[in-house]
């Protein structure tokens, strides 16, 4: 069963100029997300800045998210760390703001071994009845979660899938083949989509959905129809916007934001240590969208401004 559909926005954290988060641009980018055609909301992934955010901050955009979703989405908590049972309490907070699921990223810095993997997940799992998604992403946390780490955790009544970004299709193709019946592979990368959902994964929880919901929700629509001619030329047209989102030396979010900024809809610059996106690679940035149907929120603010 999709619980979660399949297009999830792994969403940014608008901040204001103060560098206080900025609630009411969240409040509505959460809105226009979901009339864009996502089933789901990713708030405090590493997208979101989770690391740069307080346990206040986290609980206030998860009721803002909550608020705004209404039974037309469902969201999704990223509460996943280095530390299990902060991980715990923050996944426990979580599930009274009300959200439907919840993301837990490898631990990254001390670098577990895959028993400790099947433990922390476990753990966390256990503390909670909520869904849980496990998120691989080595080149961030340098730990890979293998496929027999996958599939031991698969077992697990509320571990229903995995988030993989590892960009090995080896790895994604095994965990398909040896995870539990039911258990869900989503893309962690916009530029994967098309072949993990070609080797039996469900969908994206992406990055690029902040500008391009509409082109990404066509592409995944034609997947499941059965219509891959289609889906491969929106796969190959999209390549472009989704590597210039992960510039070389620029981690996420700083492009992202930048080409939410450029498009009319003001979210702020990321928190230190994360900066600002140079002007000149903003410039080739703006050139790029203009070549993509951009969702109507975003025309909406430009229009507006």
């Amino acid at each position: 069963m999709l619980e979660f559909g399949r297009l999830i926005t792994a969403m940014i954290t608008p901040f204001k100029d103060d560098g206080s988060v900025d609630y009411e641009t969240f409040a509505r980018l959460c809105d226009g997300l979901l009339e864009a055609g996502n089933d789901a909301l990713l708030v405090t992934g590493t997208t979101g800045e989770s690391p740069v955010l307080d346990e206040e901050e986290r609980a206030s955009l998860y009721r803002e998210a909550v608020s705004v979703a209404k039974g037309r989405g469902k969201v999704i908590a990223g509460t996943g760390g280095y530390n299990t049972y902060e991980s715990i309490h923050l996944s426990q907070m979580a599930a009274e703001c009300g959200v439907d699921g919840l993301l837990q990223v490898a631990p990254y810095y001390n670098k577990p071994p895959q028993a400790g993997l099947i433990k922390h997940f476990t753990a966390i799992a256990e503390s909670t009845p909520l869904p849980n998604i496990i998120y691989n992403v080595p080149v961030r946390t340098v730990t890979n979660i293998d496929a027999p780490t996958v599939a031991a955790v698969s077992e697990v009544d509320n571990i229903i899938g995995v988030k993989e970004a590892s960009c090995d299709f080896d790895l994604i193709a095994e965990i398909v083949r040896t995870a539990a019946d039911g258990f869900l592979v989503y893309s962690g990368n916009d530029s994967d989509t098309f072949p993990i959902m070609a080797l039996g994964g469900v969908g994206i929880v992406s990055v690029a959905s902040h500008v391009i919901s509409g082109e990404i929700r066509g592409m995944v629509d034609a997947i499941v129809r059965g219509d891959w001619e289609a889906a491969r030329d929106d796969h190959l047209r999209m390549l472009p916007i989704a590597r210039a989102l992960f510039p070389a030396g620029w981690s996420n979010p700083i492009a992202i934001k930048a080409a939410i900024n450029l498009s009319g809809f003001d979210v702020g610059v990321p928190r230190l240590p994360l900066v600002e996106l140079p002007e000149d690679m903003q410039a080739g940035l703006k050139t790029l969208l203009g070549e993509y149907s951009l969702d109507r929120y975003l025309t909406a603010a430009a229009v507006a401004s």
